[in-house]
């Protein structure tokens, strides 16, 4: 969603007429959200305009330059909007097919004639090897104005702090990293586990200490309080979470989860497991713990890859150049509506 919003309160500050178009599931729904205004608290100042509507309709949709879905739900209908509503894009920020939807039908998406954006180059590759089609790679910038380096951040441990994402989805991974975790702890009795999440685990979980649902501007120092981010999901379309960890110096322990190839390479900016392989997570783990002039190094070409290698007003540029290359019958560089 970030990704989402950034991109179109940047397209909109660069001139272009942006507007967010947001089910609301009902007609009342939507008219109360119209009428309080509201938006994404995350991200108050938004210049994009939101519309709340009941349901995506083909021709309830604006004239525009270009018409972006930005997931597997608004996929078909922006396929079926009228001709005025523009070029028809496809923003793909995971194979989606793997757990969200009825895969038939979310495959289905894929095939659909559509412009295609994936934010990593494993989604590159799904598309062009499982679906015939090729797509545009636009890796998703860390924006450092919100994850840098806190160096007063609170550590207050004596072992190695490792931080970990709480999440309910099972492809998350949190039962391998707590296996993954225990076993270390064999060999590395003082590691401090540290969990956040939007809620508490149900039923507890063994976190040394847990960040319920951290305010925005509490996560970079949060980030910064790690030694080490352990990322043990099963698949990513890139992984924001491990690339904000890197960005503010915490070095990242993960499986080849997919997306995280164009940050994680082994041994040079992460410690990198095979895909799903846990014996192999939980050497990674240890190596890193015991090793703090190896894990220093790796933190810091991490850190800075991820803060050099992807810069938002550069991914905003190709985005541009992309919609306004893919606008058929117009010429010049007029601001486009989308």
């Amino acid at each position: 969603m970030r990704a989402i919003l950034t991109y179109a309160d940047r397209l909109a500050a660069r001139g272009h007429d942006v507007e967010l178009v947001v089910p609301a599931r009902s007609s009342l729904r939507a008219r109360w959200r119209a009428w309080r205004g509201t938006g994404a608290a995350f991200m108050p100042g938004l210049r994009a305009r939101v519309r709340w509507v009941d349901t995506w309709r083909g021709a309830g949709l604006r004239d525009a330059d270009v018409l972006v879905a930005t997931a597997w739900q608004s996929a078909q209908a922006v396929a079926e909007a009228p001709a005025r509503c523009g070029v028809k894009a496809y923003l793909i920020q995971h194979f989606e097919s793997l757990y969200h939807g009825a895969p038939r039908s979310v495959d289905a998406t894929y095939r659909l004639p559509l412009r295609k954006i994936v934010i990593s180059t494993w989604l590159a590759g799904i598309m062009r090897e499982r679906f015939a089609s090729e797509a545009a790679v636009l890796v998703t910038p860390v924006d450092p104005a919100l994850f840098h380096r806190v160096a007063d951040a609170a550590r207050g441990t004596p072992g190695p702090r490792v931080l970990m994402l709480q999440h309910d989805h099972a492809w998350k991974g949190v039962m391998e990293g707590m296996e993954v975790v225990r076993r270390a702890r064999t060999r590395v009795p003082s590691i401090h586990l540290v969990g956040f999440g939007v809620r508490s685990p149900r039923g507890g979980a063994p976190y040394d200490e847990f960040h319920e649902n951290p305010r925005q501007v509490a996560l970079a120092a949060l980030y910064s309080s790690a030694d080490i981010y352990l990322c043990p999901s099963w698949h990513e379309g890139l992984g924001m979470p491990s690339m904000e960890a890197m960005a503010c110096g915490a070095a990242l322990v993960t499986f080849d989860n997919g997306g995280s190839r164009d940050y994680a390479r082994d041994g040079e900016t992460a410690f990198v497991a095979a895909h799903r392989d846990v014996d192999g997570l939980v050497a990674k783990l240890i190596l890193a713990c015991q090793d703090a002039a190896l894990r220093e190094r790796i933190a810091a070409a991490g850190s800075s890859f991820v803060r050099s290698a992807f810069d938002w007003e550069t991914a905003v540029t190709r985005m541009e150049d992309l919609f306004l290359r893919w606008r058929t019958g117009a010429g010049g560089n007029r601001p486009a509506s989308v």
